[in-house]
């Protein structure tokens, strides 16, 4: 069995993600016949595809333009093989996420439509259009890694030539990722800014009165922010991580077909039990947490079983390269390393719903302070986000301790990608978010009858919660995916270092230059998150402006005698979201690349401090602004006052704040943490030692 695994190892990862991708066409197949609903409902559904894809069409061809550039110095810098690599992964993420977004902007008046018969059909509508997307990214990933591994060693490259190829392969889907991520934050918190600011707080209509200019265009930011951006970050997590697990077994140990299959056939068995999982989340009770919940709890299970015997045959008798090392990890040691990191996603799972869920005490301290003013809630809120960042932290060392102790650094890959396999059914349960959000919008627009609205609401709300627990997954995984790119990278670095170089001496703290490297990875997150901030707030304010000009000049439109343009309000925010996320999406190109030309004891501390910053900065973004939102609707559902409340007025404000923490600057970190440590794999051959 474990030479049947060595040899077709590549064919079964191969063949687990083909099912993936038929299993989201037909998915797709039965979603489009199902009904999209009345004419007034798919002219709406019509208008958000409409945005979405044009949005989508102008950011991936200014990444297309950065794109040729930097494969040209791939080539001049590595070889073709690693250019090839990159278009591939930058071509299958950009299709994951532009396929998944297309199913998912279309699904909306499908869920909208299925809720006059309830909860149960439309939860079905909704996850199942989610699934698309979250099968998809796991299926293209797996299909792009194996595939080019397999097409490199049929070319007779060796084992490690194939994976420093791969390499490239990963970081292709870190660009895709770091402008998906902020370019679609920038829109979407752009667009939902100056939807409340000027309907919500000034004008005093509902959330998705057609009225509002801007409701357009914050429907089609649901779509680029949180379905294709997070499609496109966990594409790269998932690529990345299989790429960084493959090379750390390949330069740690001797059997080096063995451990560069190994994350590859892991992967391909949790895609079979993550169809099985999405296929089991069915409810009769109206319980939609509960059933979503059990297909992810299936997965993991099915996973975990499958796991075993698999490490236990192709992993059992494997050897160090370095005959002076002993106490090679087993297979159990091994497997157990894979619970951890199942164990891992359920922790961060528990720990973010207890941050940001309206059952639990910090959401309902920002609602008590809101009580007392704007001020309040604002202060009340930074401290619960800040507070957030310990649970986590705690968590994610045991876990890197009890990995080591078991296996070692690759142990802690193998962790990432046990967690990582449960991808498919995460983006998912987190595109079901944009996709309930919408379909409550289409029936508030569409006046639908207020029962479906009694349907649409609870699961929009369920999907606001699942929205913030995928995020804390994200940035948990990205950060021990960047630990296994950061040992990786050094091991790299130890095997190209020139004769005489003190290896013993590398990276330590008391060396200046790595203290300045510690200093620069830590302001590129802040920076970095300033500038993306930053430009919500600049997009904000046009959206705002020109939602008051329509309101100023055409006063049909509060009367109901006029329509907004929606239009106008797309293009401004499309245009100001595609101009704002290119500087600081090269901040983590550029920087590790000036910073590795000068010393590699500064480049090592600098990712050390873009790791450490960015995990803490992410996590208290998110979760702070996750908690704000709910606190916001915890009052909206008649707590201190309800609507039209004062506190209901700070929460807003609290809210807003919140936006661009949660859903730009906070997820966008994620992939900026990965690919400065793929650059700075990639620049080993120019960095000054």
């Amino acid at each position: 069995m474990t030479k049947f695994l060595t040899d077709y190892g590549v064919v079964i990862a191969l063949a687990c993600a083909g099912a993936a991708v038929i299993y989201g066409a037909l998915i797709t197949q039965r979603l489009l016949a199902r009904s999209p609903g009345n004419e007034r409902m798919q002219e709406i559904s019509a208008a958000v595809q409409e945005g979405a894809k044009a949005y989508l069409t102008r950011q991936y061809t200014i990444i297309a333009g950065v794109a040729v550039v930097l494969a040209i110095l791939l080539i001049v810098l590595r070889n073709v093989d690693t250019a090839i690599g990159f278009v591939i992964g930058g071509a299958l993420s950009g299709a994951a996420g532009f396929i998944g977004m297309n199913v998912s902007v279309r699904a909306n008046s499908r869920v909208a439509e299925a809720a006059r018969g309830g909860v149960p059909p439309s939860l079905d509508v909704a996850f199942k259009g989610g699934s698309v997307t979250g099968l998809l990214v796991v299926g293209l990933a797996l299909l792009g890694v194996a595939g080019y591994f397999g097409i490199l060693i049929l070319a007779n490259k060796t084992d490690k030539e194939a994976v420093d190829a791969l390499v490239g392969l990963g970081f292709g889907g870190s660009l895709i990722s770091v402008f998906a991520r902020l370019g679609g934050g920038i829109f979407t918190k752009a667009a939902d800014v100056g939807a409340d600011l000027v309907g919500k707080v000034e004008a005093g209509i509902p959330e998705d009165d057609p009225r509002n200019p801007a409701v357009i265009a914050d429907n089609v930011g649901d779509n680029v922010g949180d379905c294709a951006g997070m499609a496109a970050d966990l594409f790269e997590t998932y690529a990345v991580t299989s790429v960084a697990v493959m090379l750390l077994g390949v330069l740690t140990f001797a059997e080096s077909r063995e451990v560069a299959i190994y994350p590859l056939v892991m992967g391909a068995v949790a895609i079979i039990a993550s169809i099985i999982g999405a296929l089991s989340v069915r409810t009769r009770t109206g319980n939609v947490e509960a059933a979503l919940y059990r297909g992810l709890a299936v997965s993991a299970l099915l996973s975990a079983a499958a796991f075993y015997p698999i490490t236990k045959w192709l992993m059992d008798d494997i050897s160090f390269k370095a005959a002076s090392l002993s106490d090679v990890p087993g297979a159990t040691d091994l497997w157990l390393c894979g619970l951890i990191g199942l164990a891992v996603t359920a922790g961060l799972f528990v720990i973010t719903d207890y941050y940001t869920s309206t059952r639990f005490r910090p959401v309902k301290t920002i609602s008590r302070a809101s009580v007392t003013g704007h001020a309040t809630n604002i202060i009340q809120g930074l401290a619960q986000g800040f507070q957030s960042t310990a649970a986590p932290a705690l968590l994610i060392a045991l876990a890197i301790l009890g990995a080591d102790q078991l296996a070692g650094v690759y142990g802690i890959g193998i962790a990432v990608m046990a967690q990582l396999s449960l991808t498919g059914l995460i983006v998912a349960l987190d595109a079901f978010g944009p996709i309930t959000d919408n379909a409550g919008g289409i029936a508030e627009m569409a006046d639908l009858p207020e029962d479906v609205r009694n349907v649409t609401d609870p699961l929009d709300a369920v999907g606001n919660t699942t929205k913030a627990v995928t995020k804390g997954y994200a940035i948990g995984s990205a950060a021990l995916a960047a630990l296994v790119l950061f040992s990786a990278f050094k091991i790299e670095l130890s095997d190209q270092a020139p004769t005489g170089f003190n290896l013993d001496g590398l990276f330590h703290l008391t060396t200046p230059a790595v203290l300045i490297g510690l200093l620069i990875g830590g302001m590129m997150v802040y920076l970095f998150a300033a500038l993306a901030i930053e430009a919500v707030g600049r997009a904000g304010g046009q959206v705002v402006e020109e939602v008051r000009r329509q309101f100023r000049e055409h006063p049909g439109i509060m009367e109901g005698t006029e329509k907004p343009e929606y239009g106008g309000t797309v293009r401004i925010v499309t245009a100001a979201a595609q101009r704002e996320m290119i500087l600081p999406s090269l901040i983590p190109i550029i920087v590790p690349l000036v910073v590795g030309l000068i010393s590699v004891d500064a480049l090592g501390g600098l990712l050390i401090g873009v790791i450490v910053v960015g995990l803490f900065a992410a996590i208290s973004m998110t979760a702070g602004g996750g908690a704000w939102d709910n606190a916001k609707k915890l009052i909206e559902d008649g707590a201190y006052g309800g609507k039209g409340s004062e506190a209901h007025a700070a929460a807003v404000t609290g809210d807003t704040v919140g936006d661009p923490y949660k859903d730009t600057a906070g997820p966008a970190i994620n992939p900026m943490i990965k690919v400065a440590n793929i650059v700075a794999i990639l620049i080993i051959p120019i960095v000054h030692f």
